[in-house]
């Protein structure tokens, strides 16, 4: 595609130059590319242009003032969106819905909820985020929540143009803070909740907060629909704001005006739910465990109801939900009969809501193996302690992704929160050693990688998941037994 119908209707600062290609990674740079030299965390992109420009980079997009040597130049005072519209342009098409979800946990179930849904009313979806992209039967991993502009506007060409007419996808506070979103037409938007998370990140909760809001007062389009869990504080505030926009806002949960939830029933292995939505009472059966899961599907739902799924269909596909790898996933069960459940749980409201979950479906004492990353928010961790110590019967700190800092040194943190607990570095022996002290009645909570298959130590992943590791441990303590 030709520079100038990328840009138009800026001018052209040099030759209508042929477009192949766009990336933010002057690594991945081929010649015809448009490179955005971007501001990062830590870096900026201008440092990466003389390479990009080696590698055969066409143009450059970058900051006012800052040369680009022999690459056409684009300056921008906000390079950021410019990139947006600039993929938007480069590929241009889009599913005709797009559901965009918010909140600090509960995108990646509620999304892929959705997906589920849909797809059961024969319509062709697809869901984005964490998890990578699904559609029909199958995952293909991305490795983030929200990819960057030209990732995002390729994925949903590449799904428009295979025939899906709908797309879920996770929307993170990164990524629309670094207007990565900007340009994707957004029909509707939902809420999930609002909790301590990515400090490290935004400079405080408040410039957290904004970047969420931003996809209800700037992305979502006045007189769209918002879906939004009002059960605390912040979901009130995010309601009130969207409709002070001009969008429409459905409010759901305990508390939620239009979908709200009447009563939980935990089973064995699955929860009762009674709902009433427009004054009209409900009763379905969630075939999945936590609380919190039935505030993901009743969520997804409402959102289904509001995409083209006739409302009776949507609650009763409630039913039929199958739950999201790495989501309080049953990943092994003890020749007693124990659970041991995965779940990503890496916050504080993660980790009280995980624990409070498995209560109900637990006739005897809760085991929880957890730990926190390092280079990541290091203010939620004491918390995070206290939480395990308080709602767990016997909690173990262990590893998860140390990154750059020292292992022990984030296991000391958090042991100033979890008094009394046990410390074991080794995530495969701390499961280990967890699943040796369970008896008959006991249950097995292993947080905060869920879905992950790798643990980063320094610069360097290694093989693990925490799913694998539980079910080869409880084969080999059934084979000392055997």
């Amino acid at each position: 595609m030709k520079l100038s119908d990328l840009i138009s209707p800026e001018p052209l600062g040099g030759p209508d130059v042929e477009i192949t290609g766009l990336t933010l990674d002057s690594r991945a740079v081929q010649p015809g590319f448009l490179f955005a030299a971007l501001p990062g965390l830590t870096v900026h992109g201008k440092q990466f242009i003389a390479q990009a420009v080696t590698s055969g980079a066409a143009a450059v997009l970058t900051e006012p003032g800052i040369d680009t040597g022999t690459a056409v130049a684009i300056h921008d005072a906000d390079p950021a969106r410019r990139f947006a519209k600039i993929a938007a342009r480069f590929y241009p098409r889009q599913p005709q819905v797009v559901a965009a979800v918010t909140g600090t946990n509960g995108k990646s179930s509620t999304v892929d909820f959705l997906r589920q849904i849909w797809r059961g009313a024969g319509i062709d979806g697809a869901s984005l985020g964490t998890l990578g992209v699904a559609r029909g039967e199958g995952w293909v991993e991305t490795g983030y929540t929200t990819p960057d502009a030209a990732a995002v506007h390729k994925a949903l060409d590449e799904l428009a143009g295979a025939g899906c007419t709908h797309l879920a996808m996770e929307s993170s506070s990164h990524g629309l803070k670094q207007k990565r979103m900007d340009s994707v037409h957004v029909t509707l938007t939902a809420f999930t909740n609002l909790t301590q998370d990515h400090l490290d990140y935004h400079p405080n909760f408040d410039d957290y907060f904004h970047s969420k809001l931003k996809l209800f007062v700037e992305l979502a389009p006045a007189g769209s629909t918002t879906i939004i869990n009002v059960d605390t504080e912040y979901g009130e505030a995010f309601a009130e704001r969207s409709a002070a926009r001009g969008l429409n806002v459905i409010q759901v949960g305990w508390r939620g005006r239009d979908w709200r939830i009447r009563e939980i029933t935990p089973k064995a292995a699955s929860q009762d739910v009674r709902l009433e939505i427009g004054g009209k009472p409900y009763r379905v059966e969630l075939p999945l465990v936590g609380e919190f899961q039935v505030a993901n599907a009743v969520g997804a739902a409402a959102m289904a109801a509001h995409s083209g799924v006739d409302q009776d269909a949507a609650i009763k596909a409630i039913s039929k939900l199958e739950g999201v790898p790495g989501r309080l996933e049953m990943a092994a069960r003890t020749a007693a009969g124990n659970p041991v459940l995965v779940d990503y749980a890496h916050t504080p409201d993660g980790l009280d809501k995980l624990i409070r979950a498995s209560r109900p479906h637990t006739r005897g004492r809760v085991f929880i193996v957890f730990g926190c990353g390092g280079d990541r928010d290091p203010t939620k961790r004491k918390p995070m302690g206290e939480i395990a110590v308080k709602l767990a019967d016997h909690a173990i700190v262990t590893d998860d992704n140390p990154r750059s800092e020292d292992p022990a040194a984030i296991r000391a943190e958090i042991l100033k929160g979890a008094v009394g607990a046990e410390e074991i570095g080794d995530r495969a022996k701390a499961i280990r050693a967890a699943l040796k002290q369970m008896q008959a009645g006991d249950t097995l909570l292993i947080a905060g990688k869920g879905h992950e298959t790798g643990q980063k130590v320094g610069d360097v992943v290694h093989p693990f998941d925490d799913r694998e590791e539980a079910r080869k441990a409880v084969s080999e303590m059934r084979g000392s037994h055997g």
